[in-house]
């Protein structure tokens, strides 16, 4: 797996996120979305979502992309996060 095309698939992934509403993520909530690419490199690449509260429903939630590209990397996957207040606006 290259890291270099995983994170770019997190990265695209994690700018199309942050422009949703707070009220679409937290209807994600438990609700792992899965996805998978087929990489410039010819390999194919999974890209998992999930959102999730930060410390208490109702408040922040917590939005984790990871990647991995199968076999081993499965075992361990890159990944980013962000974390969003109810107001919308991005924390950290």
């Amino acid at each position: 797996m290259s890291h270099e095309i995983a994170y770019d698939f997190i990265n695209q992934e994690i700018a199309r996120l942050r422009k949703k509403p707070y009220s679409e993520l937290v209807a994600n909530i438990g609700k792992p979305d899965c996805k998978e690419f087929l990489a410039p490199d010819g390999n194919r690449y999974q890209l998992e979502t999930e959102v999730f509260w930060d410390s208490k429903r109702g408040c922040d939630i917590h939005v984790i992309v990871s990647a991995d590209g199968g076999k081993v990397s499965a075992f361990l996957p890159v990944s980013d996060s962000f974390i969003m207040a109810p107001d919308g606006s991005l924390i950290g």
